[in-house]
């Protein structure tokens, strides 16, 4: 994000997508939508999509580097199922 000024933060938002129904989306937000959460923490700026605030009450979400990959890692307490590969998951 320090290389696009344009960006404000980052947006966290579900899609309807793979074989459990949801998926979490994550993108650069260059505006903050009227109905947008806002979280600052550690100095990090997370707008919370208004249609994924419900799925996301209550979750944690972590930056996580290891030798094969870094990622974001999300520990949702409203998660009833989730596929094999991690990919998707059902509330």
């Amino acid at each position: 994000m320090q290389e696009r000024p344009d960006v404000i933060g980052l947006r966290i938002g579900v899609k309807q997508r793979g074989c459990n129904g949801l998926s979490y989306q994550l993108e650069y937000a260059t505006i903050k939508d009227k109905f947008d959460e806002e979280v600052v923490q550690d100095g990090a700026r997370l707008l919370i999509d208004r249609k994924a605030q419900l799925s996301l009450l209550g979750s944690e979400m972590d930056f996580v580097e290891t030798k094969l990959s870094s990622e974001f890692v999300f520990n949702n307490p409203n998660i009833k199922g989730t596929c094999g590969c991690g990919e998707s998951f059902s509330i």
